[in-house]
């Protein structure tokens, strides 16, 4: 169970790396087009303020956040149906495995996005010697914020915070039904073994017997 946890985690922080490269290129559009939306579709103020909250904390980190999110929602939804259909257990495994990855790749998200505002934060910061000299410590306290620092913290709350709710929200919801599943799947593989022994032993009696009667003659 630790290895398959290992591995699950493992596989999610190289997608986290994969899909962080993938939205770096495509992040000046996005923001674009958040924007766009922002000024000339979305007029209420409340949906402005959380708009201008989620790009000034998360920033383009709510996309790779978002589309896990979606995937871990569609796999979770997937694993119940195939639980309710009874599917074969290579099936059922997947489709668990597959869930626990996306939520590996929340948390791992959320520490790629605090290495990136860190890193970000600091060049911006304390990029230029003469300017960190000069100005004073509320200065570069306001270049690291500028510089991404309220990023990389809130996407370290968000990715912990959100991967333990989708955990509990797998356990909520199919932990017990997985576990009847697979304790339903052991009794049908030792009910298997056991006709297969007491095949044996029927076949072992009869050439026994065959081969007493045999001797008799």
């Amino acid at each position: 169970m630790q290895a398959q946890h290992g591995h699950g985690f493992l596989s999610g922080m190289l997608l986290g790396v994969v899909l962080s490269v993938l939205t770096g290129l495509v992040g000046a559009y996005l923001l674009v087009a958040l924007d766009i939306v922002a000024l000339s579709v979305i007029d209420t103020p409340g949906v402005q303020a959380l708009s201008e909250w989620t790009r000034r904390n998360l920033g383009l980190s709510v996309v790779p956040f978002g589309i896990t999110l979606g995937l871990y929602v569609h796999s979770l939804r997937t694993l119940a149906r195939r639980l309710n259909d009874g599917s074969p257990q290579n099936e059922i495994g997947q489709l668990e495995h597959l869930t626990d990855v996306w939520t590996s790749l929340f948390f791992g998200i959320g520490v790629i996005w605090t290495a990136i505002g860190m890193r970000s934060a600091l060049l911006f910061a304390l990029g230029d010697p003469e300017i960190t000299t000069q100005a004073g410590a509320f200065a570069v306290l306001s270049r690291l914020v500028d510089g991404g620092i309220l990023t990389a913290l809130t996407t370290t709350i968000v990715g912990g915070v959100g991967g333990y709710l989708m955990r509990v929200t797998k356990s909520s919801l199919l932990g017990t039904r997985l576990s009847r599943y697979y304790e339903a799947q052991e009794q049908r593989h030792a009910v298997r073994i056991e006709d297969l022994l007491r095949e044996i032993r029927e076949s072992v009696d009869t050439l026994g017997a065959g081969v007493a009667g045999r001797g008799v003659q």
